[in-house]
């Protein structure tokens, strides 16, 4: 399998459980979705897949080679675009390129990737001349520039208006397709994830584990199967809700106690 998550656990501090016995196994092309409310991880867990984080047990493999620190093979995409200010668009593309290669082999790779985002015309802009949705548009082609094997997304469009994050859906749908990139994506949305992923991984809270991989069995473009989606909304919706009464009779129980 192309990346594997074998056996993860992650503890912060002696107490604080995060991750729990975390195990999944994603292909080459997939397009993942980690779905489940505040708390149960998936941040965290994309955070350990970067390599920005170790796991306290368990281990992260791509293509077989253990993961232990940040790489290029891996790219990462936030939900904020944290552009460089103080450089335009073109240079925020080039700068993870500026060491591997010559400036003028950067700008050519940095022009492509912009092209692909469709921001082209606003290489010359700087980043606070822009939408938020072509920011992160930006970064997305920053991330790709590097050729990564693994997108890696951490609620990208979360703070983006609903009409600016569906534009963004159908174009990173399209990138996706054209780049035939690998991507974990985290997302709080159970729309988003049905939209855009081939399966989704509903995790649970307290600790953070997985409750169900859901394969979306549904054709693209997916706004044509709306009744199909509404589906796949209700059985997210069911399990969810179970986790967290679990949760709140949890919390009920323990503060019964003192």
């Amino acid at each position: 399998m192309f990346l594997t998550i074998q056996d993860v656990q992650k503890n912060f501090g002696n107490t604080e459980q995060v991750l729990k016995d975390i195990n999944l196994s994603i292909e080459e092309g997939e397009f993942v979705s980690l779905l489940g409310p505040s708390g149960c991880g998936k941040s965290t867990l994309l955070n350990i897949v970067a390599g920005l984080l170790s796991p306290s047990e368990g281990q992260i493999t791509l293509d077989n080679q253990k993961i232990i620190k940040p790489g290029k093979d891996r790219g990462m995409v936030f939900q904020q675009a944290a552009l460089f200010p103080w450089l335009t668009v073109e240079e925020n593309v080039m700068f993870p390129l500026k060491k591997e290669m010559k400036k003028a082999e950067a700008r050519e790779i940095a022009h492509k990737y912009l092209k692909l985002v469709q921001l082209s015309n606003y290489a010359k802009h700087s980043p606070h001349e822009l939408s938020g949705g072509m920011q992160q548009r930006v970064a997305i082609a920053r991330a790709l520039a590097v050729n990564p094997r693994v997108l890696l997304m951490d609620e990208p469009f979360g703070a983006l208006d609903e009409q600016t994050r569906s534009r963004l859906h159908h174009e990173l749908e399209k990138i996706w397709i054209e780049t035939k990139k690998t991507i974990l994506f985290v997302t709080h949305s159970i729309h988003e994830a049905i939209k855009l992923s081939d399966r989704i991984i509903v995790m649970g809270t307290h600790p953070g584990r997985i409750l169900k991989e859901i394969r979306v069995d549904i054709e693209r473009p997916r706004e044509q199967h709306l009744e199909k989606m509404a589906e796949y909304e209700k059985e997210i919706l069911n399990l969810l809700k179970v986790e967290l009464d679990k949760v709140e009779n949890e919390e009920l129980q323990y503060a019964s106690s003192y």
